[in-house]
């Protein structure tokens, strides 16, 4: 991959949540091409191929299975990489994701009776619970965890996975849009209770991206823009959907002290403007 910039994070060890996953992969790619030793945290072994291409290329890269919502797991994560890697320079927490019961089919309710699809009194309590854990829990333990790490060092960086979600909740996805505005939270509260240590704490703000896992709901069989892309792409005033590696730059600058030692505690949108348009 090419690099937006060229940072060092060659003397770095890097923990990344949800390592192997769409987002986390382009992640995982950049922070060991510019140097990094990374520790992919996955809940699956699915990373096999992601590994394979950072070694070929030179990179610095290990897997390791743990689940980010068990504090034990992820304890005896950190000794694991301990012993591979070292201490831990920088985290991000990549994990997050939601689930069909935490999800509405129509994004208003009808009624007297003409709402014939799952509703808001149709969500199931256990899929919004775990959409909760997953991305409020999943960044919560562990930061508890890998901070240990960070406390005493120069330089030390926290990068939470926010959305577009936590500015302006989108319609259907009730659980996820709540979750995502707890990192948010989390974000500038862990930020603040860092502050007398070397430790920054931002987050990234992803706006639409056309991936192979929502591709679904924003094309349809014939690969045209569904309704709701339509609705997207009008409210985004660069017109287009983002792509991953467009996240990078971003990510490298909030993790390289020399370009953002003075940046804490912020929320940055990367979302073609989606959040600055007020739709007139």
């Amino acid at each position: 991959m090419k690099l937006p910039f060229k940072v060092d994070f060659s003397h770095k060890v890097v923990v990344i949540t949800g390592g192997a996953g769409i987002i986390g992969s382009e992640m995982s790619r950049a922070l060991a091409k510019s140097g990094a030793k990374v520790a992919i945290v996955s809940l699956n072994t699915k990373a096999e191929k992601l590994v394979e291409e950072i070694r070929s290329s030179g990179g610095v890269v290990e897997v390791f299975l743990g689940d980010v919502t068990d504090k034990a797991s992820m304890e005896n994560i950190q000794k694991e990489i301990h012993d591979v890697f070292g201490t831990v320079d920088i985290l991000i927490n990549g994990a997050g994701g939601n689930a069909p019961g935490g999800t509405t089919d129509e994004e208003r309710y009808e009624p007297n009776g003409k709402s014939q699809s799952k509703t808001f009194f149709d969500l199931d309590e256990k899929d919004v619970g775990f959409v909760f854990d997953l991305n409020f829990l999943g960044t919560f333990i562990p930061s508890q965890v890998f901070a240990k790490d960070m406390v005493d060092k120069e330089e030390a960086t926290i990068i939470n996975i926010s959305s577009m979600n936590a500015f302006k909740p989108l319609t259907k996805i009730p659980a996820y849009s709540g979750a995502k505005s707890a990192v948010s939270n989390f974000t500038e509260w862990l930020s603040v209770y860092f502050s007398k240590t070397n430790i920054r704490v931002n987050a990234i703000a992803p706006g639409f991206l056309l991936t192979s896992q929502n591709e679904a709901l924003l094309l349809d069989k014939n690969g045209d823009y569904t309704e709701r892309s339509q609705k997207i792409l009008a409210a985004t005033p660069m017109g287009r959907f983002g792509e991953p590696y467009e996240l990078i730059g971003a990510l490298l600058f909030l993790a390289y002290a020399p370009a953002s030692s003075f940046v804490n505690g912020i929320v940055l949108p990367i979302d073609g403007g989606f959040n600055a348009y007020s739709g007139v």
